[in-house]
């Protein structure tokens, strides 16, 4: 059956599919496969130049011959691998079985022993998943983080100049500014996505047991730790120095915890979003023919914004599992870590499809200023921090008691209340007016610059 927005088992092959369709280069079966035959070919390559002595003779312009075997790889070729994985049933030893295939028909058969020489499939697999990695948050992840970020901090400069009602414990607080509200998603997602590009990026290379032992006994005056610390610097990759028969997976977890604090910043950021819609801060752009409710024809709903938040939930909580599973391996090895990491790209894409959500949603914003305003003008109230501060400055007695005496009667506080209290105090002119100055508009703190 060919796989169909309909007929697939997970959303984001399905529904989704096409927001996050790209990532299918590197986290894909066929993706996997064609990142193996590339660290399988380049290895190759790397004992070429070394040389081993048996290669001595190889002819080095074939290399870009091998080279062009994982460039021209293909979905037809990944199932080809497939094939003879029915008859290892050992993805691995796959690949090295259909590259010596590719060995003949390039006529370097001669040669074909050297492919896998001395390794062990996590080798491969430790260094392919790790590379695909890398190269989809360079090329995908990043940029659509870059994305939003860039996007928040336009709207901080746009609104940076709209005093609004802070509100703390759900009441209402002193005035703050739109703009600084969003400037401090900005702050907070450029200082975690730095820590999140601080991760190295590991692989492990060292053998069955990560010592060597074939390599090392099969050419023991060879620095074979120096050998791979080169092989997988090439390649954009640290080498982990001392591991089991798997890599320990402690970047890597770090990696995940790093895209679970950028998600958990960004569902904070969806649900003030969605509140400030719900409070009617915003209203939102109708796109023609779209329907809010099956049954309310007026409903303008905020769903980007719970799409995203749904799911950066969903993310979390597997990058969540990976980042504590993946650490942990029975003595030198167990197979639990081969099925886990094969759901890498899994958490990637509902962070792509909430990034891209979130930023649609964004984009549909209009600001409703008026409202705004008018919640302002509904909360005298919080000026009073601003009075009894005043006071304090000028030494009058008790002046935190005397304005919460004013402000928590059951009744609501407006502009003149405000005014007649300061109108009545005994201080001199001059405050009075510096106290009659103060608004709910005005009264928003030091600027940022």
């Amino acid at each position: 059956m060919e796989l169909t927005e309909v007929n697939a088992i997970s959303p984001i092959d399905g529904r989704y599919r096409k927001h996050v369709e790209g990532l299918s280069y590197y986290f894909s079966e066929a993706a996997l496969i064609n990142y193996r035959v590339f660290v399988e070919v380049e290895y190759f390559i790397a004992l070429v130049e070394l040389p081993l002595p048996q290669l001595k003779d190889f002819d080095k312009t074939r290399i870009e011959d091998l080279r062009e075997i994982c460039r021209d790889f293909t979905f037809p070729n990944a199932e080809e691998v497939k094939k003879i994985e029915l008859v290892t049933n050992h993805d691995v030893k796959a690949v090295e079985y259909y590259l010596k295939k590719e060995f003949d028909k390039l006529g370097l058969s001669k040669y074909k022993e050297f492919l896998h020489f001395g390794l062990t499939s996590q080798d491969i697999t430790n260094t392919a998943v790790p590379y695909a990695l890398k190269l989809a948050c360079h090329d995908s992840i990043f940029p659509q983080l870059d994305k939003v970020v860039n996007k928040l901090n336009g709207l901080s400069k746009e609104w940076k100049n709209i005093p609004m009602l802070a509100r703390t414990h759900g009441q209402p607080a002193s005035p703050t500014t739109l703009g600084k509200e969003i400037l401090v998603f900005v702050e907070r997602l450029k200082q975690q996505i730095k820590m999140l590009k601080s991760v190295p990026i590991t692989a492990k290379f060292g053998g069955a047991t990560g010592n060597f032992n074939a390599n090392h006994v099969a050419y023991p005056d060879i620095d074979w730790y120096e050998f791979a610390d080169e092989f997988l610097k090439k390649i954009g990759l640290i080498r982990q120095k001392v591991t089991t028969q798997i890599e320990n997976y402690d970047y890597l977890a770090a990696f995940f915890d790093g895209m679970k604090r950028i998600n958990t910043i960004l569902i904070d950021l969806n649900r003030d979003f969605w509140m400030y819609i719900s409070m009617d801060y915003f209203k939102q752009k109708i796109k023609e023919g779209e329907i809010g409710s099956s049954t309310m024809p007026h409903k303008v709903n905020p769903i980007d914004f719970e799409n995203s938040e749904g799911n950066l939930g969903l993310a979390n909580s597997i990058f969540n599992h990976l980042a504590e599973k993946l650490p942990v391996s029975r003595l030198q090895r167990d197979l639990t870590d081969s099925t886990v990491s094969r759901n890498i790209g899994l958490p990637m894409a509902h962070s792509l499809l909430a990034y891209k959500m979130l930023l649609k949603g964004l984009n549909k914003l209009l600001l409703n200023e008026s409202k705004i305003k008018q919640d302002l003008d509904d909360n005298w109230a919080v000026v009073s921090e601003a009075i009894q501060t005043i006071l304090r400055r000028e030494g009058f007695p008790k002046p935190y008691e005397k304005l919460k005496e004013l402000t928590r009667k059951n009744e609501k506080v407006d502009k003149k209340a405000i005014q007649d209290f300061i109108k009545k105090l005994k201080v001199d002119p001059e405050i009075k007016k510096e106290l009659l100055n103060i608004t709910p508009h005005n009264y928003t703190g030091q600027r940022l610059t």
